[in-house]
């Protein structure tokens, strides 16, 4: 890549960010088809790479991001420890979070990604009660949350927008509505003629839709829904139009169980916001096809790299296994129980 401009235009960079995280993504789901070593379940964000790269790319460094369980995306656009994040994903004690959590339960503080959760809606929640404290603080940081469409039906959300809207806080809720909860189309869930913009708009917060394949648009969007939250403006509602290419969860494709059809998989495919981006940016910026091509190698031998690290790296010890439990003090019967278990573990 030594013929990049030594200071990339920041369109291009987005670009690079989405086809790292693609990238990133489709080897890491080729690896867990093949080799069954990542025991975790794993929810994918190919062709959704925009909505992260774009509002994340809006956001400072200083406000911080909650996602839901289809987290990788909105990590890596956060900045998130790549190694880490693959460490977690096999379960090794390297892993951002120990190898406890898994996928869904990714964390990088230096990055202010402040965590992600498997329960449905769980960190819309959380993020509205961190901006909350930045608002009784007199903070000016920024709490972002990314999530389906599916988590708009449950309680926890309707409960926070109104919370948000109440106290003016300084939060972006981020929707990427991929028309599915997982196999269920959004038609067969939400009465027709209603949208998910009109029922957050309805808490009374500022809400906006956008193409979720268009990654200009979505940091265009981001930017003024951050500014505006961190003015004082009040909570902002971002419903992002998009598609998820694989299954709910797992590496394979939308259409593999018969919930979807290829027909409609390969009409999104056809949209892909990568593509979309090149195609855009081809005019201005003719090198562009040679530099993706160039990153696409790059980050195949990034997340390789990383993957054999993940391979090589040590389990979590029995004796670890249960530290900062309930904040509990270690039980010295326990331990010493544990510690035999080490021993006899690597004797295997």
């Amino acid at each position: 890549m030594s013929d990049l401009p030594a200071e990339i235009d920041p369109d291009v960079d987005l670009v690079r960010a989405m086809v790292r995280i693609r990238r990133i993504e489709e080897t890491l789901a080729d690896h867990y088809r093949d080799e069954q070593q990542m025991r975790t379940p794993t929810h994918f964000s190919i062709g959704q790479e925009a909505t992260p790269v774009g509002m994340c790319a809006a956001a400072e460094p200083d406000d911080v991001v909650y996602a839901g369980h289809r987290s990788h995306a909105p990590y890596l656009a956060k900045g998130g420890d790549l190694p880490a994040m693959v460490a977690e994903l096999h379960g090794k004690e390297a892993g951002c979070a120990r190898g406890r959590g898994g996928s869904v339960h990714l964390i990088d503080p230096a990055a202010n990604f402040a965590g992600s959760a498997a329960i449905l809606g769980e960190m819309i929640s959380v993020a509205t009660g961190a901006a909350l404290a930045f608002h009784v603080t007199g903070r000016t940081t920024v709490a972002l949350t990314f999530f389906g469409d599916g988590a708009t039906e449950e309680g926890v959300f309707a409960e926070s927008l109104n919370l948000a809207a109440l106290h003016r806080l300084p939060v972006v809720f981020v929707c990427e509505n991929n028309g599915y909860s997982v196999a269920s189309p959004l038609r067969q869930r939400q009465p027709g003629g209603t949208s998910i913009t009109a029922r957050a708009a309805a808490h009374g917060v500022h809400a906006l839709e956008v193409d979720g394949n268009d990654v200009f648009a979505i940091r265009d969007v981001g930017r003024a829904a951050v500014a505006r939250a961190r003015a004082g403006g009040g909570p902002v509602f971002v419903e992002s139009h998009t598609y998820r290419w694989r299954e709910h969860v797992g590496p394979g494709w939308g259409y593999d169980h018969g919930q979807r059809t290829r027909a409609e998989v390969d009409s999104w495919i056809a949209r892909c916001p990568i593509r979309r981006a090149v195609e855009t940016l081809r005019g201005v910026e003719p090198r562009i096809d040679d530099w993706v091509r160039g990153w696409e190698a790059e980050y195949t031998a990034e997340i390789q790299q990383a993957i054999r690290r993940a391979k090589a790296a040590p389990w979590p010890g029995f004796s670890e296994l249960t530290r900062g439990t309930y904040g509990a003090a270690p039980d010295p019967r326990t331990e010493e129980a544990h510690a035999h278990a080490d021993v006899l573990a690597g004797d295997q």
